[in-house]
């Protein structure tokens, strides 16, 4: 038996529903037309919506890790909250690196991938971003739209203190990296330009810097994936390289043919593309191990 067929026009509304409108009523009216009724909208929701329930890659009590809840200093008077694994067998000192959460927040699926960096020899930190506001709450509505409610300055300054905490961190090498998924990818593009002991970020279709000064602050080394069906965050690749090549930047593109925006996200059935979720994914790997070894 088949599930209902999923257009890119549904994908592309449900895109508009969570980054731009945060207008569920709006748009299921738009799902119904699309799919021809609103059962067949309500059958296609979840399918284009993460499904936290789905098994993780790595189990929460994988005995090879050792995971932890922790808080670290932020900007001015900001506790930041987040969730710290490393390798269970670690002897020596590690390369660093930050998780960043899509505009769900610090949610089950994050802190996998955290367990998945961890496995691949790092110390990984998947920070809270929602910290200030109390942190991230279960109900993923609830997440999105307090992201509406974050100081962009603020978000950028606690990221900062976050690389500096790492790069301090008594288990550490010293060098960090950052990698990000939707939200989060457009936060290690910002990152970069204003933490200058970011040594490697790694932005998953993530939205662009437009100012070039901010640009050619940058001092890490880049490494962007893109989706060939994002319309909305690919409409800013070629400005960006132009930019990083002006300023004489170190970074890579990628852009994977045939897959939706979040494509690297396993909860979403409807968007997620292994191959090319399992492509960039060793790419992210190989290009920390070498930027920050």
């Amino acid at each position: 038996m088949t599930g209902p067929a999923i257009t890119q026009a549904m994908i592309d509304a449900y895109d508009e529903y969570t980054h731009l409108t945060l207008d569920r009523r709006g748009f299921m009216e738009k799902l119904s037309k699309l799919a021809g009724s609103g059962a067949a909208a309500a059958a296609i929701a979840p399918l284009l919506a993460a499904n936290s329930a789905r098994a993780a890659i790595v189990a929460e009590d994988d005995a090879r890790l050792k995971a932890e809840d922790i808080a670290w200093p932020g900007d001015g008077g900001d506790m930041m909250k987040g969730y710290l694994v490393r390798p269970a067998d670690q002897t020596g000192k590690l390369s660093t690196v930050m998780v960043i959460h899509e505009n769900r927040g610090l949610n089950p699926h994050i802190k996998d991938v955290a367990r998945r960096m961890a496995l691949e020899g790092f110390v990984a930190l998947a920070v809270d971003y929602l910290s200030p506001l109390g942190g991230t709450p279960a109900d993923e509505e609830k997440a999105r739209e307090m992201f509406g409610k974050l100081d962009p300055a603020k978000t950028v300054a606690n990221g900062v203190a976050t690389v500096a905490y790492l790069k301090g961190y008594e288990g550490g090498n010293g060098k960090v990296g950052a990698v990000g998924f939707c939200w989060g990818g457009g936060t290690v593009n910002n990152l970069a330009a204003n933490a200058p002991d970011l040594a490697a970020g790694v932005a998953y279709y993530g939205a662009q810097p437009k100012d070039p000064a901010d640009i050619a602050r940058i001092k890490a080394a880049l490494l962007l994936h893109y989706a060939g069906q994002d319309e909305r965050i690919n409409a800013g690749i070629d400005a960006y390289k132009a930019a990083l090549e002006a300023a004489g930047k170190e970074f890579t593109v990628y852009v994977y043919d045939g897959a939706q925006h979040a494509f690297n996200n396993d909860t979403s059935e409807a968007r997620y593309n292994k191959a090319a979720a399992d492509l960039a994914w060793g790419r992210t790997i190989a290009f920390f191990k070498e930027k920050l070894a």
